[in-house]
């Protein structure tokens, strides 16, 4: 994900220390997500100009401006507009004098290698750019990751209509909390504003904003809730984004402790956990309070499956084959769970099935999940051999299972060896397939039309020249057109799977 970097030596001022807190905690960043909208654009302008409440035990106090850094992703999904959005977030950096990073990350791209849904791409996108900002920020100043604080301009509108969006969904108590104040190292001083205060603010400061055309498209849930749905809801209640704050902090709070009881329950329920498996106790889970037991399940299915888009219906599946004692369903994003002999077993689909990261030694072997071995040999061959007819004969008697490549292309020569990084795929690998004259083809294309069923694509070998290096072969089913035994070659490199002995 190539990223712009500008820093700038910052003016502000110093301040002395607070009683109880060390130098590095003082020093730890403070990185503001600047999309340049209203929101946003206030977020910056307040915090290098006023007292925010970073949770920091402070209170609302002014930042030290070396500790400001802003981070702007460009989604690419609105050509020159998201350009345009920009150049004025990195205008208004320069301004008060604020690093600035950019990250530019191909969302719609995102969006349709996972579950299609653009803007929750676009989230994981941004909070993903955010964690790894903040740790390159934290190492660059020697002070703990847990000192840094990631900046939102979530309002109290924001929290209004999250409120909403997770009701129309189905949700509980800890989607209808909305939007947290704090999440770890995420702090979201604004809550209490609303975005006509803030853009009243930057007016009266003369500040420019940008808008983004989608936010009126109410194909998306939040447009929908925000132009359809709270204009009726607030001629009810002219407060009614205080009101709906209120009511989410309490529904926070029991929320809270809720989780530690369910928490609790979880370790005393749990039979067996592993890597992507968890084992319950059915017979104590159906005995548990509802309340408890939603909790427990969504807690165990997202432990083995962290990504997992939960709603209420799919915990409801879950518990309604606990109380039955027997059965199956499917979650979302790839868990399985099933009921039997007196266990609840949730297990990601890959849980078993995930390809090593490892070097395989040339010549050697590597073993592989499911009693398979990667193995790795060279053969020389002489100038009188056909090497392009060998390696298409050889391709074809072992079905795609071995593969001839030439050595040298691979990085291997014959008096030293060499290694080949060996792992599963990667999302936006990119390789040359064998026998498509160098045209280029996602690997998630090619695992596709090899008819490589999803569940089972992470336990595919890929052999790459290094960790970063380009694809080599993916086993059993392409090398790479780049790696392929020219009449010139040489040292063959045969790559082959076998069942372990």
């Amino acid at each position: 994900m190539p990223s712009v970097s500008r820093r700038y030596a910052g003016s502000g001022p110093r301040f002395d220390r607070p009683s109880g807190r060390d130098d590095a905690e003082l020093s730890a960043p403070v990185v503001l997500m600047v999309s340049g909208g209203a929101d946003s654009t206030a977020l910056l302008v307040l915090a290098a100009t006023s007292a925010l409440d970073i949770d920091d035990g402070r209170g609302e106090a002014r930042i030290a401006r070396e500790r400001l850094h802003v981070l702007h992703v460009n989604h690419q999904l609105r050509g020159i507009d998201a350009e345009e959005d920009e150049e004025a977030v990195r205008e208004l950096c320069d301004r008060y004098g604020i690093p600035c990073t950019v990250r530019r990350v191909d969302v719609a791209e995102l969006a349709a290698r996972t579950d299609g849904n653009v803007e929750n791409a676009g989230r994981v996108a941004r909070y993903s750019a955010a964690v790894e900002l903040a740790n390159d920020l934290c190492a660059e100043v020697g002070c703990p990751r847990s000192a840094a604080r990631i900046l939102t301009a979530h309002t109290a509108d924001d929290r209004a209509e999250t409120f909403f969006m997770n009701a129309i969904r189905g949700t509980g108590a800890a989607g209808l909390s909305s939007i947290p104040r704090r999440r770890n190292r995420i702090v979201r001083p604004l809550l209490d504003r609303t975005h006509d205060e803030l853009c009243e603010l930057l007016r009266m400061r003369g500040i420019v904003w940008r808008e983004d055309a989608t936010n009126a498209d109410t194909r998306y849930l939040r447009a929908f809730v925000r132009h359809e749905v709270l204009p009726v809801a607030k001629k009810r209640n002219e407060r009614l984004a205080a009101s709906i704050a209120n009511t989410c902090d309490i529904l926070s709070d029991e929320d809270a402790y809720l989780t530690a009881v369910a928490a609790r329950a979880r370790r005393d329920l749990t039979r067996r956990e592993d890597k992507g498996l968890i084992a319950l106790d059915a017979a104590r889970l159906a005995a548990t309070e509802v309340a408890i037991a939603r909790r427990v399940v969504r807690a165990a299915i997202l432990s083995v499956c962290p990504e997992a888009r939960l709603e209420a219906r799919h915990v409801a599946s879950v518990l309604r084959i606990v109380a039955a004692q027997e059965g199956s369903a499917t979650i979302p994003m790839g868990v399985d769970a099933r009921v039997a002999h007196g266990l609840l077993v949730l297990r990601a689909r890959t849980a078993d099935a995930e390809a090593p990261a490892a070097w395989l030694e040339v010549p050697g072997k590597l073993e592989l999940p499911g009693g398979r071995v990667l193995v790795a040999r060279l053969r020389p061959v002489d100038a009188a051999t056909d090497v392009c007819a060998l390696a298409r004969a050889h391709g074809l008697e072992w079905a795609g299972e071995s593969v001839l490549l030439d050595a040298a292309a691979c990085g291997i020569d014959a008096t030293n060896g060499g290694q080949l990084w060996v792992d599963g795929p990667r999302a936006g690998d990119v390789l040359c397939p064998l026998g498509m004259h160098g045209q280029s083809k996602k690997l998630s294309d090619l695992l596709g039309e090899a008819r490589v069923p999803v569940p089972e694509r992470p336990a595919v070998p890929v052999a790459r020249t290094a960790p970063s290096g380009a694809i080599v072969w993916v086993a059993g089913v392409r090398a790479d057109e780049r790696c392929r035994c020219e009449p010139s070659t040489r040292l063959l490199l045969e790559l082959r799977m076998e069942q372990a002995r």
